[in-house]
């Protein structure tokens, strides 16, 4: 894995298994968005181990188990706003707004953007 100013590759480990297949091309623009987004970024969810119970349920592997994904915590409106703004600007294709986190990935598709 390649050098990151903002995270450690561990960060991304599966919460379940421990396993570890996190893009590092996935984790270099992360890493660009943190840089915009100027606060430190806590990763809730990074890669998920298909054998997760949140993928597992799945009929087909999602973009935290293809490595392509990472859930950020915010605290506020104007942190989800700011994940939101640069994510766009950076070219991540799926979006998905909660309350206390922003998902995003590298979906290699059209841009989608959803709310939990």
């Amino acid at each position: 894995m390649g050098e990151f100013t903002y995270f450690s590759f561990g960060e991304f480990a599966c919460t379940h298994t421990g396993k570890n297949l996190i893009e590092e091309g996935f984790v270099l623009k992360l890493d660009e968005l943190r840089g915009l987004c100027g606060f430190p970024f806590v990763i809730t969810s990074g890669y998920r181990d298909p054998s997760h119970p949140e993928e597992a349920r799945k009929a087909k592997p999602g973009t935290h188990a293809q490595g392509i994904a990472a859930d950020i915590k915010v605290a506020n409106g104007a942190q989800r706003a700011l994940v939101v703004k640069h994510a766009l600007e950076l070219g991540f294709n799926g979006i998905g707004v909660a309350k206390t986190f922003v998902h995003v990935d590298t979906r290699p598709s059209t841009l989608v953007m959803w709310t939990y």
